[in-house]
């Protein structure tokens, strides 16, 4: 049988490298950065390994831009989505693949990759049958439906039990 002194002193020290080896992990992850400018060069951020914007640069020539917001929203959004690779490049994994890969995979969810410039996102149509409809058409009051005729009432059954399961041999009535 061990010596409970020596499996408690054990513990401890195998707890106290598992505790540096996370402390050498956030402190590699908190370092972690993200620069990116705009493809005129006149905008350039800066996000940290949060993808929070830590650093903004606007250049004279655009200030007066009336998509000046917009353009420093995309710069933003294309620096947030290289987070993860940055994380996997500078980043080690002193605590196991499982952290990073469950990390980075979190990184990519959170900050996909912009879709490009000059493709907007097709409109969703309104109705699967709507789509090739003119738009005048569509905004009109859909024609009421004319009212079913009654259906004629079932034969009773002679044999007193329920045949509904194709006991004349007809699925099909």
């Amino acid at each position: 049988m061990s010596n409970p002194e020596q499996l408690i002193a054990d513990f401890e020290e195998r707890m106290a490298e598992s505790r540096r080896k996370a402390e050498l992990m956030v402190s590699e992850i908190e370092a972690v950065s993200v620069s990116e400018r705009s493809k005129d060069g006149q905008i350039g951020v800066k996000v940290d390994h949060a993808g929070n914007l830590v650093g903004l640069e606007i250049g004279m020539g655009v200030r007066d831009k009336p998509d000046l917001a917009e353009e420093i929203l995309r710069t933003v959004k294309a620096a947030q989505s290289k987070l993860a690779a940055a994380m996997r490049a500078e980043v080690t994994d002193p605590v196991g693949p499982e952290v990073m890969n469950q990390l980075v995979s979190r990184l990519e969810q959170a900050f996909p990759a912009p879709e490009p410039e000059g493709f907007a996102a097709p409109p969703v149509p309104p109705g699967d049958d709507d789509r090739f409809v003119p738009e005048e058409e569509r905004q009109r009051p859909p024609a009421p439906k004319p009212p079913e005729p009654p259906r004629a009432p079932r034969p009773p059954s002679d044999t007193g039990h329920d045949d509904d399961y194709f006991s004349d041999g007809d699925y099909l009535r």
